[in-house]
């Protein structure tokens, strides 16, 4: 396994010992772990989460897919969840309660799906922009292909106009969770989603209102890679932070080596990434 490129993040084989931490070295890493059950994704998320607080690891931020997947917040309400189970089972779609803000969502193929694990000590510590940037980032990334995404007063998220008074379409949500200040999972952006499936929920919450995806804004196909290269660059511009790439298996191999052990394989192929929900808690 090649070393994480960092000159100071030096990890021993064990966390018994602090790491060398410099705290003005401004980095965040990025990793890409293509497909994965919405579940160990969440392990590994409060895994992520209890190094982070003891400045084992620096700021991470994860990309990956879920396969189908309903999710509902700490806050949301089951009626919200239109389908029965006996559809859900038949759909092959999975259905978890979560601990993030906001209600309830879908999550699946198709979306770019960001799980920023954040020490907002070392940023600012406020909610409000926190959210503001993890918006910011959508924004940016819808206007490299040329289209405005913007915020709605009121709900979290962005959206896209269709031309008609109040009948915005929702592109991106979010919906976060903050323990001591450290940031667990985050937002959802579609790219090429398969929109029906929005049919089994109301989405977020909000009655009356459609999700859409950049290739239904678009008219056509896009390259999911690009707009995913695309998020890296404007989280790290956002969030002031040099974005390092570092696989799947090294992040493991990183928490195998104290009491944060991953444990869950984690499909290190490239994929399609996927879902979170809007939101958020302090």
């Amino acid at each position: 396994m090649r070393s994480i490129p960092s000159a100071v993040w030096r990890l021993t084989s064990s966390f018994d010992q602090k790491p060398n931490v410099n705290q003005n070295e401004k980095i965040c890493w990025e990793v890409r772990l293509g497909l994965m059950p919405y579940e160990l994704a969440y392990d590994l998320q409060r895994k992520l989460v209890q190094a982070r607080k003891e400045d084992a690891i620096p700021d991470v931020l994860l990309l990956c897919e879920h396969p189908h997947v309903i999710t509902l917040g700490r806050n949301g309400q089951p009626e919200n969840l239109l389908a029965s189970n006996h559809l859900l089972a038949q759909m092959n779609v999975e259905f978890h309660d979560t601990d993030r803000g906001g209600d309830i969502t879908y999550h699946g193929p198709g979306q770019i799906v960001g799980y920023p694990i954040l020490d907002l000590a070392k940023h600012r510590r406020d909610v409000r922009w926190y959210v503001n940037q993890l918006e910011e980032v959508m924004i940016r990334a819808t206007a490299d292909f040329g289209l405005r995404a913007k915020r709605v007063e009121g709900q979290h998220g962005v959206w896209i106009d269709t031309g008609a008074p109040a009948t915005e379409e929702k592109l991106g949500a979010l919906g976060v969770h903050l323990s001591r200040w450290v940031t667990s999972h985050g937002f959802a952006y579609n790219v090429s989603t398969d929109l029906r499936y929005f049919d089994l929920i109301v989405p977020c919450g909000i009655a009356g209102k459609r999700a859409t995806s950049l290739e239904r804004a678009l008219g056509r196909h896009l390259d999911t890679e690009e707009v995913r290269r695309n998020f890296i660059l404007h989280f790290g511009e956002a969030f002031e932070r040099t974005m390092i790439s570092v696989s799947p298996s090294e992040l493991e191999e990183t928490l195998a080596g104290g009491e944060f052990s991953a444990g869950a394989h984690v499909h290190e192929r490239e994929n399609i990434p996927a879902g979170a929900a809007r939101g958020s808690e302090a």
